[in-house]
């Protein structure tokens, strides 16, 4: 059986990686729909080499310049938030939810309610809707599988049958290009070089994260839902060399650990061919030429970003949706150089303060309620740095 893809995202990172994976599985997999926002040339290139059904973007203003550069290839194309449902509940069984940010929240859960199965590397969808995300993948009977190269190395060694013995998840974190720089020096980094990964290639905003170590504080959050573990069983390592993706510790003392080279298209691969393992053409590890593997605590004084995922999960409720959005405005931010990088924290924190009370969410209305309040306050409080 042919297995069809749509890809929620495909001009990102994950999404060029995955077309370069669906190409290397071969014949047996076929692309059903691609979206993706502003770049319109690269979407309708792939469209067109992927002899996709679909083609949509997300700006509503430029369905026309998608229109015009599919012209005579047979490709659909749509826009806006109702092109985004269309590539959702169309008719492919796996969806790779690749969308950054809030935004791809509903048409994954929209994908996931009808039953296909979910490549998750959109973390919005578990931090800010955990429990009604997960819930949705549930009754509509597909699978969930992760794609951040964290969860999906926990998914690969984490034995099923062996839950009882589970003791704790270890998460791995390379510490990003600030791991050794005081916080007096961390005050005044631009954007451009926040973006500066040592090991990893990704996009702006997620690579901005992994500096403030946003990234791994909300990737906590995820691994609470896709795991079902305690707040106090997952535990953050920094780990420079990127070499092992993280860890599953048990109850009789053993570690497993899942390692290899830096490169998206592992864990990519792994989830679309899951529980096979696909022959992909990526670097392979080297271990005679690993001089040595470094670990360390995470500083949480100069990442505070750490100790408010913690205190989301620990809180439970909509705090996982406060934080996640109140950061997201706090990035955009510091991106246009508005604040600085360490204020991002500190907005995010004081929303958090401001909006400890509220109740879990019993629908999807709530998430984006607390959302929506989570950003006028963040926008209110970068306003007043911006003029301070």
């Amino acid at each position: 059986m042919t297995n069809r893809i749509t890809i929620l995202g495909s001009t990102g990172s994950i999404g060029v990686n995955t077309l370069d994976v669906i190409a290397q599985l071969g014949e047996d997999y076929a692309v059903d729909a691609l979206t993706g926002n502003g770049n319109i040339a690269l979407l309708a290139r792939q469209a067109r080499d992927a002899r996709a059904r679909l083609a949509v973007t997300a700006d509503e203003t430029r369905y026309d310049d998608l229109k015009d550069a599919l012209a005579g290839s047979g490709i659909e194309a749509a826009a806006g938030r109702s092109g985004l449902a269309e590539a959702a509940e169309g008719y492919s069984n796996w969806v790779m939810a690749a969308i950054v940010g809030t935004a791809g929240l509903m048409p994954t859960l929209a994908a996931a309610r009808r039953g296909a199965n979910i490549a998750l590397a959109n973390k919005e969808c578990l931090v800010s809707a955990g429990d009604l995300f997960v819930h949705a993948v549930a009754n509509g009977g597909g699978r969930l599988l992760p794609v951040d190269s964290e969860h999906n190395a926990i998914f690969q060694v984490l034995e099923e049958g062996q839950r009882h013995a589970l003791e704790r998840i270890i998460l791995t974190a390379s510490g990003g290009p600030f791991r050794t720089w005081t916080r007096e020096a961390m005050a005044s980094v631009s954007a451009a070089t926040a973006r500066e990964h040592p090991n990893w290639s990704m996009g702006l905003k997620i690579s901005i994260d992994s500096a403030s170590m946003f990234n791994k504080a909300l990737e906590m959050i995820e691994a609470q839902h896709l795991f079902h573990v305690r707040p106090e069983q997952i535990e953050v390592v920094v780990h420079p060399q990127s070499v092992i993706h993280s860890m599953v510790g048990y109850k009789d003392g053993s570690v497993l650990a899942q390692m290899g080279c830096p490169d998206m298209r592992t864990a990519i691969g792994y989830a679309l061919s899951y529980p096979s393992r696909p022959t992909l053409d990526v670097e392979r590890l080297d271990f005679t030429r690993l001089s040595r593997l470094d670990f360390e605590a995470p500083d949480e004084g100069r990442f505070p970003a750490l100790r408010l995922a913690r205190r989301a999960m620990e809180a439970g409720g909509l705090q996982g949706a406060v934080l996640n959005a109140a950061k997201e405005v706090a990035l955009e931010a510091f991106i246009d150089g508005r604040i600085g990088f360490l204020d991002m924290a500190v907005i995010a924190e004081a929303v958090m303060d401001r909006m400890a009370h509220l109740p879990a969410a019993s629908i999807m209305e709530d998430v984006f309620a607390a959302d929506a309040e989570a950003r006028r306050h963040a926008s209110g409080l970068v306003s007043k740095s911006a003029a301070a």
